[in-house]
């Protein structure tokens, strides 16, 4: 760039003399004096912006000369008995943005020149939609090798493939869910839970040491903190945060207005009961037990301010009879427990922010049985308490039936829950303690694009529903979520997310609406009702139970429109992805339809034999008319289903 003539050459001095006025000279030299100023300024400003555009494009040079490249390592994906998983995936996510070692099945060359990393699941990418060859059956060819991807025709035909898919990427990897002979388990659970890192797992021993040694009987080291609270959606009082609006009608227990706390503090544990109204869930019996003494405080049925739709009596115990006689009302209720609840008492139960929110109560003290327990697959999931109190109590609960439950026996095991938790330390109870979520290791690991005193990748997760709820989000593992009702809003929110964050993690469920693949709630294992697989409920449940027919086919004309559709999106994204960011896309799994409906059919069976509580029928058995048969010959069709609904493919591949 030509550096600009100075100001002062453009004030030729004039041959004749000129009358001035002092103010009129001093404002000149001011002026003057001003502009060599900016001269100057100017001047260094331009040096500066110079070597600045000159290190970037030097910069830019190097890492142009030496662009990161994904390569499969065929030897050593043959030497594996199984296709590379979805805990690969994982890992190879986080030697990209933490501080996974490589692995072994694809080599990053020079991974330390990417600059971010999307990665998108999208259920329903099979080698079908794809047009693909199928996968080898031969016993001499290996099913877990690389697939070559052809060129798309043109013009692409219906189920012609994604275009953008075979011009982008060069192959796609064969690749399992997780899951066992019998069941496909969540590829998001998976995915975003990762082994922790050795230095991690020291910290987190000399931690537990440290509390058994002091011998800890004290509640209180189990409080929820505050973000616990708020992760797990609790109402928290205005005084502790400022997340939680309360409506009308709720009420908050009142700050302590000294620090001085009675030893020991109250505990009360607490247990409701709810029904369905015409303006949603409303409260109609609430238990509360006194943790020291195990006595009964308070036990209430509570009349619905508006007309009961449904009494949920499977569930809540709660019949018309009981309440017909009723006229305590939820106000009265929250009157009595503001006698008996002080700013230091803390309540106990199990996923306890349902019953506050029954009561309309915040409180800032409180402890979760379904989070100082784990689930034996490990976070998001929270266990069910007559699991937790048959695995770790050896007792039955919440077997009366359609009778529903009493909310004083779920009072009492959420009491002799945490007493064994004291009991046995703080390790009791707790499964996979050497897990804890990506977005955790990630943030923890230094970011080598942040400079020395950088912190970690800074990470975002747009989809479907309430991603921070289910992520594995936590104040240990920040990050930005987007909630999105469809796969526009996905695509927006991704695009919105690229400049701010280096890890993007997003799903797409368009294909699998499309292809009419669900996922229907687990809970046959008795560990709860939660449905890692689709927590938002993108998909419509459907009954699956039949099995004489198979799914039926998708219609042509709906699974083009998503074929294009998707084809849109990933080259819309591709196109406004920085350079030198890596793309990751798999589908997690195949369809999952015929194995829903087997394992559904196998679950009712096993639920009809155990309340018979006779095993006089058995695999095949005859029994009585109404019993549902479950033959080996369907325990074969399930595994082989099961193999089918794990297979999925990958792509990589690295933007230049």
């Amino acid at each position: 760039m030509k550096r600009p003539s100075s100001a002062a050459s453009t004030h030729q001095p004039s041959s004749k003399k000129q009358k001035t006025s002092p103010l009129a000279l001093e404002t000149e030299i001011t002026t003057h004096q001003e502009e060599q100023n900016d001269t100057v300024v100017d001047a260094q400003w331009q040096k500066v912006e110079r070597r600045k555009a000159k290190k970037a494009r030097k910069t830019d040079a190097k890492l142009d000369a030496n662009p990161p490249r994904f390569l499969y390592s065929n030897s050593e994906i043959i030497k594996r008995r199984d296709a590379v998983g979805t805990n690969d995936i994982r890992d190879l996510v986080l030697h990209v943005m933490a501080d996974a070692p490589p692995p072994g099945w694809i080599r990053v060359q020079n991974p330390q020149n990417i600059q971010k990393l999307v990665v998108l699941l999208i259920p329903g990418l099979t080698s079908t939609v794809l047009s693909l060859p199928p996968l080898p059956t031969s016993a001499t060819e290996n099913p877990n090798l690389p697939i070559a991807i052809p060129l798309p025709p043109d013009p692409v035909t219906m189920y012609g493939g994604i275009p953008f898919i075979a011009r982008t990427f060069s192959h796609a990897c064969p690749t399992r869910a997780p899951g066992d002979a019998n069941r496909m388990h969540s590829v998001l659970n998976t995915f975003f839970q990762a082994p922790v890192s050795g230095e991690e797992k020291k910290r987190r021993l000399q931690e537990r040491i440290a509390a058994e040694r002091a011998g800890k009987k004290d509640p209180a080291q189990y409080l929820l903190t505050v973000e616990q609270m708020i992760d797990n959606e609790y109402p928290v009082p205005s005084y502790i945060a400022d997340v939680f609006k309360k409506p009308d009608g709720w009420i908050e227990t009142p700050q302590a207005t000294t620090s001085a706390e009675p030893d020991p503090r109250t505990v009360y544990a607490i247990d409701c009961e709810m029904c369905l109204t015409q303006d949603g869930k409303a409260l109609t019996r609430v238990c509360v037990i006194d943790y020291a003494t195990a006595k009964v405080v308070y036990d209430q049925l509570v009349k619905p301010p508006s007309p009961i739709t449904d009494y949920l009596t499977r569930f809540s115990g709660i019949t018309p009879a009981a309440l017909e006689p009723i006229t305590t009302t939820l106000s009265e209720v929250q009157a009595y427990l503001r006698t008996i609840i002080t700013p230091s008492t803390i309540l106990l139960g199990h996923s306890l922010e349902s019953d506050l929110r029954a009561l309309q109560l915040a409180h800032p003290h409180c402890i979760d049985t379904a989070l100082i327990f784990h689930h034996p697959r490990g976070r998001p999931l929270k266990p069910g308490l007559a699991w937790l109190t048959r695995r770790w109590l050896n007792r039955t609960i919440q077997d009366r039936g359609p009778g529903g439950h009493d909310p004083e026996e779920d009072a009492r095991a959420c009491i002799d829950l945490l007493k064994a938790k004291i009991k046995n330390g703080p390790g009791y109870g707790e499964f996979r303690t050497d897990h804890e979520p990506i977005l955790a290791r990630i943030a923890r690991s230094h970011w080598r694009h942040h400079g020395p005193n950088g912190g970690g990748a800074r990470t975002a997760i747009v989809d479907h529903g309430n991603p921070g709820a289910w992520h594995g989000m936590s104040a240990t593992a920040p990050a930005t979520t987007v909630g999105c009702t469809s796969d526009a809003e996905v695509l927006d929110g991704v695009l919105n997310m690229l400049d701010a964050h280096e890890f993007v993690f997003a799903r797409l469920m368009g294909l699998s609406d499309a292809l009419g693949w669900v996922t229907p709630k687990a809970g046959a294992d008795g560990l709860g009702t939660e449905n890692a697989e689709n927590p938002s409920g993108a998909a419509e449940k459907v009954d699956q139970s039949d099995t004489s027919h198979p799914p039926a086919t998708p219609d042509n004309n709906v699974l083009f429109s998503a074929v294009t559709n998707l084809n849109a999106q990933l080259t819309a994204l591709h196109a406004a992805l920085p350079a030198r960011t890596a793309f990751i896309l798999f589908s997690g799994h195949s369809d999952p339809r015929a194995m829903s409906a087997l394992a559904a059919r196998r679950a009712e069976y096993q639920a009809s034999q155990h309340q018979s509580g006779s095993s006089a029928v058995g695999m095949g058995g005859s029994g009585n008319a109404n019993t549902v048969r479950w033959s080996t010959a369907d325990e074969r069709a399930l595994e082989e289903a099961v193999v089918r609904a794990r297979m999925g493919l990958l792509f990589v591949g690295v933007k230049t």
